[in-house]
């Protein structure tokens, strides 16, 4: 929400203000705490404009519940909001939540939304931008109910604004400025009741009130609220709150809440129930909701299994409506129209709860849960219903939905998950464990929803670019799957999942033939147009890619992208598999048209996702590659070093696709004459990739035949030609001798030994290489006619005849195959025509 302040409280509006709760227009004193607090935010200020300096600590407001840490925040930002540029609430008690809110700024700080490159992109996008101070530097987050200190610090940004924090916990004084925020002085409560209550109020009889209520901001919430509604005199309030009080302490429970709030709450609660008893039953389901805003939609829907009371009341709008103002009127809650929300204060929630006995709180989770399966979300995997997700999550752990057996309500808990996961917020690992932990204590290992929830934390480790643990975890699932039975379109979601596995694994030739089997199954249960069995084909196609069909390959992604188009799947789902079809006509040696493939797909990319994307990005580091290929390589040097970066910002320098990045980074430096700097970066890149596969992983092998390739451009053949050598028999142990990154690296090494001048050894390799070059992709395909070129080269320099005879008939034969594959301009044609050696390089695919 962004909006205008009210003018009454500001020379100017911020340009961006946003979720702050309403002001309380009955706000009264705290003249001098707020001014602590100002001046400890402005150290720094020079006349009437407000310096803020980076070094200016963030301030937490703590004390006990109900002293009005909240109102004292919300009155801090309406009063000073003029002085700054931006002001954003973000409720802090769920970590979830925090990260949720600095997604939600993101757009209002000029940056990509949540639904464009995800939560947790969009969450450090928003923070970085403040701690830069761009667009703005005069920016105030407050961050309400901030119990734990080390769930926020690193979500609190360092650059040139304000944070302000509230909290119970006492600890922040050891972490911040601290203004410790106590009950009212006796004249604030005299001045507070005196405006809350609508008739006058003599200060004696403030006073007294104000000494039975113990100077407690709520519970002179409570008492003048219901004064204000009922015309009660102070003299009845004092004996009926000293009667309420008694009875407490007769009762002798144990309580962690002020007696004098219990009271105040108790009376208060038993006016409204001779009022209008309905409420009651509303302000109980609402405790058992989170602390959070309460979207008004959830009582506004036809719920079956409620209780009768709530059930009687949802379906009698005119009673609902009526309650809802009553509960805001008697100050039980937090009504906000604009928002259409209800909220209940903590206190407030744990004090209702505490008087219902277990039967009755069991009922009113149910309630709740009911409530909550019965709001229409939408699918999870479509980012324009990720708003209605985010306003509940905050409700599904205080409400302990995962305590629950019924299968609607884990249904809602399985696809909160899908939409954290499809969102990219890095609490979806969190949130799925806690289901599994607590469905396979109440319904053991082979429950469906348990193996659902497996599937998806799979999923979601798949996404962290966990390999080893994915590969582990799914194996285990899909036997207990099978072993529990699980129909078709449960187990195929899986199946479709485990080739992936094996790739990561370098199993490609497993892979192949189980995704060969997926599609069967796929075709069997759901026919062959099927968005799924569309998705196994696709899949199916990255097999055939890795194993060197790049022709079937072809022809498979282009049925799975057809096919998805008609069937209008979603736009990251087109974006990919658009791509993939231009990296499989890539692979075929038809650069240029890979290149238009990949221009279209961006641009679609980036008018329906964004350019922060995975799926764009992913699409645009294949671009720069077929550009590349192409000869056009300043225009991929710029591509590919943007695409790094924002890889690096998004996932840091360990994840699988940073790291394909920047090999495809440093094979484009290396052909833009940065060949130091292609060096440095594929070196480090090799360094690492082990910690993702594994050592000897195909990937790590082929990518190290790219580091001898640097080292020789860097004047080191001897060191190329070793490195080669070694990676070579890895290779060949690993997939053969007849596979493309067994040959890619043996026409290198061929390179290597004609730079030593063993040329009889690099004709040796070279005949060796170009024969199993072309059986595997054809002749006129770029790698085989690399090689050939290098091979005419090598045979000229043995200077015999029949050496020179084979040397122009591969000349001759080569050229005509430049000339009508990539056109004799090419650069690679170039080379060949100058007798340069050509060298062969390799971008990690797609997992």
């Amino acid at each position: 929400m962004t909006g205008t302040h009210p003018s009454e409280v500001r020379r100017s509006a911020p340009q961006v203000w946003g979720k702050i709760p309403p002001r309380n227009k009955n706000f009264t004193g705290r003249k001098d705490l707020l001014e602590k607090l100002r001046a400890g935010m402005t150290a720094g200020t020079s006349g009437q404009v407000t310096v803020v300096l980076p070094q200016v600590l963030p301030h937490a407001l703590h004390g006990l519940g109900g002293v009005g840490k909240t109102q004292m925040a919300v009155e801090y930002a309406y009063r000073y909001g003029n002085e700054y540029d931006l002001v954003w609430w973000i409720s802090a008690d769920q970590r979830v939540l925090i990260r949720s809110s600095l997604a939600t700024l993101a757009p209002h700080l000029d940056l990509p939304t949540a639904a464009t490159i995800g939560v947790e992109d969009a969450a450090n996008a928003a923070l970085d931008a403040l701690r830069r101070g761009e667009p703005y530097d005069r920016w105030l987050l407050i961050f309400d109910n901030a119990d734990e200190p080390e769930e926020i610090r690193d979500v609190i940004p360092d650059g040139p604004g304000h944070v302000l924090i509230t909290s119970r916990n006492h600890r922040w004084e050891d972490v911040v400025e601290a203004v410790p925020v106590d009950v009212f002085t006796r004249e604030e409560s005299i001045a507070f009741l005196s405006k809350r209550v609508r008739r006058a109020i003599a200060p004696e009889d403030a006073d007294r009130l104000a000494e039975q209520l113990g100077d407690l901001p709520l519970a002179l919430e409570q008492a003048g609220a219901l004064q204000a509604e009922t015309g009660m005199r102070v003299d009845e309030y004092i004996e009926l709150l000293n009667e309420h009080t008694a009875q407490l302490l007769d009762e002798g429970r144990p309580t962690e809440y002020p007696i004098s709030m219990t009271a105040a709450w108790n009376l208060s609660v038993s006016r409204l129930s001779e009022r209008r008893p309905e409420a009651i039953h509303l302000l109980r389901c609402c405790a058992f909701f989170g602390p959070e805003p309460i979207p008004r939609d959830v009582f506004s829907q036809r719920v079956r299994g409620l209780s009768p009371q709530l059930t009687e009341l949802l379906a009698n709008p005119i009673k609902l409506s009526r309650s809802v103002g009553e509960l805001g009127r008697f100050a039980l809650a937090r009504v906000d129209p604009g928002n259409r929300t209800i909220q209940v204060h903590r206190l407030i929630q744990a004090l209702v709860r505490d008087e219902l006995e277990p039967e009755e709180r069991t009922q009113q989770l149910n309630d709740v849960h009911r409530l909550l399966t019965g709001h229409q979300l939408g699918n999870p995997e479509e980012s324009v219903n990720w708003g209605r997700y985010s306003s509940i999550l905050g409700h599904i752990v205080p409400s302990r939905v995962q305590e629950s057996r019924d299968v609607q309500v884990r249904d809602l808990a399985l696809n909160l998950a899908r939409y954290l996961y499809m969102s990219g917020d890095e609490y979806a690992q969190e949130f799925v464990n806690l289901f599994i932990s607590q469905w396979e204590k109440d319904s053991g290992p082979l429950d469906p929803h348990v193996l659902r929830a497996y599937r998806e934390l799979g999923n979601i480790l798949r996404q962290l670019g966990k390999y080893n643990e994915v590969y582990e975890l799914n194996q285990k699932t899909l036997s207990k799957m099978q072993q529990a039975g699980t129909r078709d379109d449960e187990l195929l979601l899986l199946i479709s999942g485990i080739g992936g596995d094996l790739r990561a694994r370098g199993d490609f030739d497993a892979a192949l033939q189980h995704d060969e089997e997926s599609v069967r199954r796929h075709e069997a249960a759901f026919g062959p147009d099927d968005p799924r069995t569309l998705r196994a084909k696709n899949n199916l196609g990255l097999d055939y890619s890795l194993t060197g069909s790049f022709q079937r390959a072809r022809e498979l992604h282009e049925i799975a992208f057809i096919g998805l188009q008609d069937a209008q799947a979603g736009a990251a789902t087109v974006l990919l598999h658009w791509n993939a079809l231009a990296r499989s006509v890539r692979l075929t040696g038809d650069y240029a048209e890979a290149s238009d493939l990949g221009e279209e797909a961006l641009a679609y990319g980036l008018e329906y996702l964004g350019g922060e994307h995975p799926a764009y990005l992913s699409t645009a580091k294949d671009l720069s590659i077929a550009l590349r290929r192409l000869g056009e390589l300043e225009r991929a040097l710029d591509m590919c070093t943007e695409v790094h970066g924002r890889y690096v910002r998004r996932y840091g320098l360990d994840h699988p696709d940073t790291l394909a990045a920047a090999m495809s980074l440093a094979n484009v430096q290396r052909n833009n004459g940065q060949e130091q700097e292609g060096l440095k970066l594929a070196a480090d890149t090799v360094a690492r990739y082990p910690r993702v596969y594994g050592t000897n992983h195909p990937y790590i092998l082929a990518c190290t035949g790219n580091l001898a390739l640097l080292h020789r451009t860097c004047q080191d053949p001897e060191r190329a030609r070793a490195l080669n050598e070694q990676t070579l028999g890895e290779i060949e142990r690993h997939l053969g001798r007849d596979h493309h990154y067994y040959l890619t690296v043996a026409t290198n090494l061929a390179s290597d030994l004609a730079a030593l001048g063993h040329h009889d050894a690099a004709v040796e390799r070279g005949r060796d290489t170009h024969r199993r070059l072309t059986e595997l992709v054809g002749p006129s395909h770029p790698m085989a006619l690399a090689c050939a070129a290098n091979l005419a080269a090598d045979l000229r320099q043995l200077g015999t005849s029949e050496a020179l005879a084979e040397a122009e008939r591969l000349r001759e034969d080569t050229h005509d195959r430049y000339a009508q594959q990539l056109g004799l301009e090419h650069p690679d044609a170039v080379a060949f025509l100058e007798e340069r050696h050509l060298d062969l390089d390799f971008d990690p695919p797609p997992i």
